[in-house]
């Protein structure tokens, strides 16, 4: 029995030296990994996504209408007497008067009866004409103007070399030398779309990244690749440089233009429309 109990606890005992020697050689792998890791150098890049708000609301889908019509009827019901409404109860009243022969008849009230403002309104109603929500820069499909899609969010991409291909992508440039990743997302938006573009950017942090290797012959310099950061702005007035060369788009035209790679990235943060 004490044989049987002694070679229990040596069979137990190099179990776990067993165990202990394998996370001990894990944690070794993991350590070498990170200091590895710890001593590649990566390229700082900001980038900012600048977006032109709806300027109209969008056409009213039929559920949308029926909705409308039903809040606004209900509205009418449930709403008291306007001053339009009481001016053509005392107008009926004067009349009654006048027809009666009776009472102070105020000449002021009857020089412009509530129905006489009624009709007026009207006409002045029929001769107004809505714009169109088509613009030109629509028909033209001008892809450079603000003036295009009015009831949608459009969004910038300038057209910039990465490497030795050209891509269609929001503005980006590498952060200098103390710079914080905000100074480097204005730096690069003035330097690319010139000084004369006003946007709002929503905050110090960014709201998306994106990260990828360069080519070998780019690796031997001793930087391994790119960690952009993207910082989300809202465009308020002005427009780009006349050298830059940019597109507004849509979020369908913005799926079809970016790199795929960098798709995914972009559209997380990007409110959807739908």
């Amino acid at each position: 029995m004490f044989k049987r109990s002694l070679h229990l606890c040596t069979k137990s005992t190099i179990n776990s030296l067993s165990t202990f020697m394998r996370l001990e050689a894990r944690s070794t792998s993991t350590t070498s990994k990170t200091i590895s890791e710890a001593k590649e150098k990566w390229d700082l890049v900001s980038a900012v996504c600048v977006e032109r708000h709806p300027v109209i609301s969008k056409p009213l889908k039929d559920i949308e209408a029926k909705f409308q019509h039903y809040l606004d009827q209900l509205e009418f019901e449930n709403s008291m007497k306007s001053d339009h409404e009481l001016r053509h109860k005392k107008d009926k009243e004067i009349q009654e008067q006048i027809k009666a022969g009776t009472g102070e008849i105020d000449m002021d009230a009857i020089k412009q009866t509530a129905q006489d403002f009624e009709d007026a309104s009207l006409d002045e109603l029929n001769k107004f004409q809505f714009a169109s929500r088509t613009t030109e820069a629509d028909k033209k499909n001008d892809l450079t103007s603000l003036d295009r899609k009015l009831d949608k969010n459009l969004v910038l991409l300038v057209e910039q070399q990465v490497g030795e291909k050209i891509f269609w992508i929001p503005p980006q440039g590498v952060r200098k030398d103390g710079e914080t990743l905000r100074q480097t997302a204005e730096r690069v938006l003035k330097e690319t779309c010139g000084e004369t573009l006003n946007v709002k950017f929503y905050g110090n942090a960014p709201c998306g990244f994106y990260k990828y290797k360069y080519p070998q012959t780019l690796r031997e310099t001793g930087v391994i690749g790119a960690k952009i950061f993207y910082y989300q702005a809202k465009y308020l007035k002005g427009s780009l440089a006349s050298q830059a060369k940019y597109q507004w788009l849509d979020r369908e035209e913005l799926e079809n233009t970016l790199p795929v790679p960098l798709k995914k990235s972009v559209t997380q943060f990007l409110i959807d429309e739908d």
